[in-house]
């Protein structure tokens, strides 16, 4: 988890950790995989978390799941170690289509996501986000891809000129889920 620390360098736009998620948490995942969900958004201090998400989990009609909420909570620590923020916005989502299918860079400072299950996010190299942005099809460039597992924190606009260009992959009729974290830093001031 200490490669996320490397968003700070401003030539790096992406630091992904390369996990495996072990058998428990991706039963876990597994079994979320399989309900309709609301997405599940919370803003909380970071202090909060893991004493929030459980119970807020249930409230949103998610079914409990003790290790993804614990992963959850871990996730958003590193997250705010990295960013040094003590707030934090959190989505959990069941995804079953093509939520965000082109290639764009976000408006935040800086995302962390993780796919719990499912294919994950896909992004593109800077030579090939250069071709896109100068007029190249989309269907010209190839991306890279997030395994099940990895956590990446992705640069947005409001960090760097240059950040990450990126997209949920398609799966719209293919009946495949995702299910996917998505953590923000809640304070502008993260930076500092």
């Amino acid at each position: 988890m200490d490669v996320l620390a490397d968003i700070h360098d401003p030539a790096i736009n992406l630091a992904v950790w390369q996990r495996m998620l072990d058998d428990a948490l991706a039963a876990d995942a597994a079994r979320l995989l399989r309900f309709q969900c609301e997405p599940l958004r919370l803003e909380l201090a970071v202090a909060d978390v893991a004493a929030a998400l459980p119970g807020a989990m249930v409230a949103a009609g998610w079914p409990p799941a003790p290790r993804i909420a614990m992963d959850m909570a871990l996730l958003a620590g590193c997250l705010a170690d990295v960013m040094a923020c003590a707030a934090v916005s959190l989505r959990l989502e069941v995804i079953t289509g093509d939520a965000c299918r082109k290639y764009h860079a976000d408006q935040v400072t800086a995302r962390l996501i993780t796919s719990y299950a499912g294919p994950g996010s896909q992004w593109l190299c800077d030579g090939d986000a250069a071709a896109l942005a100068a007029g190249v099809s989309p269907d010209q460039v190839v991306p890279e891809q997030l395994q099940p597992g990895e956590v990446a924190l992705f640069k947005g606009r409001r960090w760097s000129a240059t950040p990450i260009i990126h997209r949920s992959p398609p799966i719209a009729g293919t009946g495949q889920r995702r299910l996917v974290l998505v953590i923000n830093p809640a304070e502008p001031e993260c930076l500092s």
